[in-house]
């Protein structure tokens, strides 16, 4: 699916620039400057990821997991996808309660 395949690149984006940060800290703490230099900068990038997953959390009410960051891109990419193609999710899922009776129902 589509959808599935941009959020995956997105996640594996986000590993590279995540092992570059990493490599780039650790060059900079221990040839470039020193870890007394390094650890506020440290400290403060480590602060900004929490509170991006806190404001995560606060937007999309779903865990600031790997999993939870998964499926509120899955859905907003499947939204695009969904536009761009002219898919007519009404009639799709109409043509599921036709064909199962039992669809939308929850246990």
């Amino acid at each position: 699916m589509e959808s599935e395949r941009l959020v995956r690149n997105e996640l594996w984006c986000g590993l590279g620039l995540l092992s570059l940060q990493t490599a780039a800290f650790f060059r900079l703490t221990f040839w470039e400057l020193s870890w007394d230099i390094m650890e506020p900068i440290c400290f403060y990038v480590t602060s900004s990821y929490f509170i991006l997953a806190y404001a995560f959390f606060l937007k999309t009410s779903k865990e600031p997991t790997f999993e939870g960051f998964f499926a509120a891109r899955f859905k907003i990419k499947q939204r695009k996808v969904i536009k761009k193609r002219n898919f007519n999710i009404e009639r799709y899922r109409e043509l599921q309660r036709m064909c199962r009776p039992d669809f939308g129902t929850r246990v």
